[in-house]
């Protein structure tokens, strides 16, 4: 531990029901074998029907949420938390919300000049209601093709499928329903993926180095982001010097445009212009052995342990 920050008690927050749990307890584990090297007593916890009670009871001193999927991400347990009074890492409950919902996002960003792609957002309801062909052909006449089907809502890349040819799209809207119950679809920009993470610790956001995505399978899916050798990572990404600032610059203003906190994800596209254009923001970014944000972490010259330890602190001081 450094010499400001005392040993504290954190409870991490690990597992859950989503179709994400199994990536939420590597995470889990993740942080708090850092924070044990750092010192600090660490207690993994399930978020079951004990838990508000428990919380209540040991009063630890900063609860860290690793729940991948809606019961981390979405906001609600994050409100239960402020309701009790409890110093959590990560954004809070409404900024958690807005970025949840990826429609509603992609909207914050473009109205705050950042660029998206064009995109038509898809209830269930409505699908069934006005019919599949008439309404995906109106789709395809609007955006064309490629398409990336995604869950409005969700992580990990589950249920996103891309759509080269018209003839795809029923099956992939489909899929997309399997997790949620409204589907994006949206207009594929051509180029080089990358994440950057953000990072807070109580003296502003900053950038970390991009990390750039190169599945062997050509898409980023589940399985090429928590499968070892499954994706080639290049951190720092191999954009040059001019889009590597606009990577950062995008990231740290959508960061500041969702009202995010502590820690984030913002996934990019940068085109053959280097122009990056916006994805989706995570509230609660993977943190396994082969997630990006730890990848920047490292790349930017810090300490895991560290940096999980400052933002413990960062949460302490805003609860306070």
């Amino acid at each position: 531990m450094t010499d400001s920050s005392p040993s504290r008690t954190v409870v991490v927050l690990a597992g859950g029901i989503s179709h994400e749990r199994e990536v939420s307890l590597r995470s889990g584990r993740r942080v708090a074998d850092s924070l044990l090297q750092r010192g600090h007593r660490v207690i993994i916890r399930e978020p079951d029907a004990s838990l508000l009670s428990y919380l209540a009871e040991t009063s630890p001193d900063i609860v860290w949420p690793a729940l991948h999927g809606a019961s981390g991400e979405d906001g609600s347990l994050r409100a239960l938390l402020d309701a009790q009074g409890i110093a959590y890492v990560g954004s809070e409950s409404a900024a958690s919300q807005l970025a949840w919902h990826k429609p509603t996002a992609k909207v914050i960003v473009a109205r705050a000049g950042f660029a998206t792609p064009d995109s038509i957002t898809l209830p269930r309801e409505t699908f069934r209601e006005l019919g599949a062909s008439q309404v995906l052909g109106g789709v395809v006449a609007h955006l064309g093709t490629p398409l990336v089907v995604k869950p409005a809502m969700g992580g990990s890349a589950q249920g996103v499928t891309v759509v080269e040819s018209p003839d795809d799209l029923p099956r992939a809207v489909v899929d997309a329903y399997t997790y949620g119950e409204t589907a994006l679809i949206e207009r594929k920009v051509l180029g080089t993926e990358v994440s950057v993470g953000v990072v807070d610790t109580g003296e502003g956001p900053f950038a970390l180095p991009a990390v750039e995505i190169v599945p062997r399978s050509g898409v980023y899916s589940y399985e090429a982001r928590y499968n070892a050798g499954e994706t080639q990572f290049y951190t720092p990404a191999r954009l040059d010097d001019r889009a590597a600032a606009a990577a950062a610059d995008a990231a740290l203003g959508i960061h500041v445009a969702l009202g995010l906190r502590h820690i984030s994800r913002v996934d990019l596209i940068i085109d053959a212009d280097g122009s990056p254009w916006f994805l989706e923001a995570n509230v609660l970014p993977g943190l396994t052995e082969t997630s990006l944000v730890p990848q920047g972490i490292l790349a930017a010259g810090l300490n895991l342990g560290e940096v999980y330890e400052a933002l413990g602190e960062a949460a302490i001081r805003d609860a306070a």
